[in-house]
């Protein structure tokens, strides 16, 4: 498949010093029906679509990307998958983030829309994992770490899709980043741009997929979070969002809930404290 064009632009939208934001071009017909996705920010112009489904676990990548799918589209539903994670606290982390996005922000109740969990436990008992199975973190002999559910975005992605067809959505949004990531393979653009049209021909659609934050840093996802809905949603992530794979709620740090230890705690962890370092600024959505 073919790639998208594509160009590396000076953010000028915050005070972060020499922030490099890779622009990816809107989605592109291809020859045979394909669709490349488009993996970076995307400006308003897209309002008035028929509406986005976002792939939401109620972790801090998720809510940023909800808040930034409630800025641009009119109509908004989520979609969450039980595959068999060992802490139920995800789960509840979603509904907590939804109920106080419609409580604080007025602008952004009347376009949120239903939620759905779909049953993928059967899946998540074939492709065992740390997060599934009471294993131990650790890098595989793959070079990948034990937390990796294989082809997991993969699956996420064929059963978004069944649902955005079914609900009249042609818009996914999801969190996919491999700036600050674990290393999964299903994260990154090349993967998801062969997902995204082999799914447009299977299903004869015109899916776009969305990742606005693709190309971004923790630092500056946390920057985005403010661009979208200033410190209240800063403090809304901080506080309902669930990233830790041990499933700690008991400790509050200043980044959010969780064991501190685990490598979801460490990168959260790591960008909050250079954003917070960089003087907390602002990322225009």
């Amino acid at each position: 498949m073919g790639q998208s064009a594509c160009r590396e632009v000076k953010c000028g939208l915050c005070d972060v010093p020499d922030v490099e934001i890779r622009q990816i071009c809107p989605p592109v017909r291809l020859s045979r029906g394909e669709w490349i996705a488009h993996m970076g920010p995307m400006p308003k112009t897209n309002m008035g679509r028929s509406g986005a489904l976002v792939l939401f676990s109620g972790g801090q990548d998720s809510t940023v990307c909800l808040a930034w799918a409630l800025d641009r589209y009119d109509r908004v539903e989520t979609v969450g998958f039980d595959y068999g994670q060992r802490h139920a606290v995800e789960l509840a982390a979603r509904q907590a983030v939804r109920e106080r996005m419609v409580a604080e922000f007025p602008a952004w109740k009347q376009r949120l829309g239903e939620d759905h969990v779909l049953e993928m436990r059967g899946f998540g008992a074939v492709a065992q994992s740390a997060l599934t199975a009471d294993r131990a973190i650790e890098m595989t002999e793959k070079g990948l770490p034990s937390t990796f559910v294989p082809g997991r975005n993969l699956a996420f992605l064929v059963y978004a899709a069944a649902l955005a067809d079914r609900r009249g959505l042609t818009v996914l949004v999801g969190g996919m980043c491999e700036t600050d990531f674990s290393g999964y393979p299903d994260c990154r653009r090349d993967t998801l741009e062969a997902q995204l049209g082999a799914l447009n021909l299977g299903m004869a659609q015109d899916f776009s997929l969305e990742t606005p934050l693709m190309w971004l840093t923790k630092a500056e996802t946390w920057a985005l979070a403010k661009g979208l809905g200033g410190e209240p949603l800063v403090a809304l992530t901080v506080e309902e969002s669930h990233t830790c794979y041990q499933g700690v709620r008991e400790t509050l740090h200043p980044w959010g809930y969780g064991c501190g230890a685990c490598p979801a705690c460490d990168l959260r962890a790591k960008g909050y404290d250079t954003w917070v370092a960089s003087g907390r600024p602002e990322l225009a959505g």
